[in-house]
């Protein structure tokens, strides 16, 4: 690797999208019926664009799997299974990062701690190494960094910028500064600047406030973000500071981003516990936006915000509501892979 190495946006070329499928060995055994619909219908989504990668705990499981995809008409020739250990299936977090030049890839392979010690991670932590060794990815190395960082706390322009949340770096290493932190995640991951926010939450978020849950680059000069209108729900004020926070925002060239706000779903309790039903954990595919839907009368004014965000694509709405009863969404159980990868 040269250091031209560059950090992709997501809206670029894609070769793959990256899942684990959910068995009865993850934390998703008491709901598995539902959570399996809502894989196939992402599966389903992403083959109309593009292939998908799926790890599979064993045979039995990818027998399983084939054959739920296959009668429901999936596309199997754009599914490709690859055999490997996972203690849950949020990707998004476990899986690689990926910088790449001219002609090769870096496979950043950050520790995965299960969100600070929260979970076990033992056999996540150890999935790029794995995957990598199955021969899975092209022209690539991995290098592994002995620093916690999950894929779904980080954002980039593709340009060299990086947007992410104090609060989840801060939990992660609380005895480093913002300038410690800044020249760490600029050096491994090849950005310039880094922007912080330092307000938005979720309740039932386990992750520490990750930023694919509260705002994302839609283009350079383009932010799309979770909002909240309901002055009396627990979430308005600090999503009304992180929306301040992203107004007072620069580009690289000195000006405002344009900002395109979600609206806010209807709470979503179960068990008396509220769920993270957020809109910005949404997934960008080769020509589309993947959209997480809740079955709320606000999901199709999100997807006609996604839409005017990223003209040109098509928005696929994928029933998530399954998902958030673990705390993440469409976003956190995928990770793309970028085109000549695999």
């Amino acid at each position: 690797m040269t250091d031209t190495a560059r950090f992709p946006a997501e809206w670029e070329p894609q070769s793959a999208i990256l899942i684990a499928w959910p068995h009865a060995g993850t934390d998703w055994a008491d709901r598995l019926g539902e959570v399996e619909d809502t894989y196939i219908a992402l599966v389903e989504a992403i083959t109309r664009f593009q292939p998908v990668v799926i790890c599979v705990a064993d045979d039995d499981v990818e027998c399983y799997a084939q054959a739920r995809l296959a009668s429901n008409r999936i596309d199997m020739a754009r599914v490709r299974f690859v055999g490997a250990a996972y203690d849950d299936t949020w990707l998004r977090d476990s899986g690689p990062i990926t910088l790449r030049d001219a002609s090769h890839f870096r496979l950043l392979d950050f520790r995965f701690t299960g969100w600070g010690g929260k979970f076990e991670a033992g056999r996540d932590d150890a999935l790029v190494g794995h995957l990598h060794a199955a021969g899975l990815f092209n022209d690539s190395e991995v290098r592994a960094i002995d620093f916690a960082l999950e894929g779904g706390a980080i954002e980039t322009d593709g340009a060299g910028t990086l947007l992410t949340t104090w609060q989840c770096l801060h939990e992660r290493h609380p005895g480093l500064s913002r300038q410690a932190l800044t020249e760490k995640l600029s050096t491994w991951l090849a950005q310039d600047r880094v922007l912080w926010l330092d307000h938005g939450y979720l309740e039932g978020d386990d992750t520490d406030a990750h930023i694919d849950t509260l705002a994302r680059f839609a283009a350079p000069d383009a932010i799309v973000f979770q909002a909240c209108d309901d002055a009396a729900d627990s979430h308005y004020v600090e999503l009304q500071a992180m929306a301040d926070e992203l107004a007072a925002l620069r580009t690289r060239d000195g000006a405002p981003y344009r900002l395109f706000p979600l609206p806010w779903a209807k709470p979503v309790i179960d068990d008396g516990r509220r769920l993270a039903a957020s809109y910005a954990n949404f997934l960008i595919v080769n020509g589309a936006v993947l959209m997480p839907a809740y079955g709320d009368e606000a999901d199709a004014s999100a997807a006609a915000v996604l839409a005017q965000a990223f003209p040109g694509r098509e928005i696929v709405q994928v029933p998530c509501r399954p998902l958030i009863w673990q705390n993440g969404s469409l976003h956190c159980i995928t990770m793309q892979l970028p085109k000549g990868l695999v």
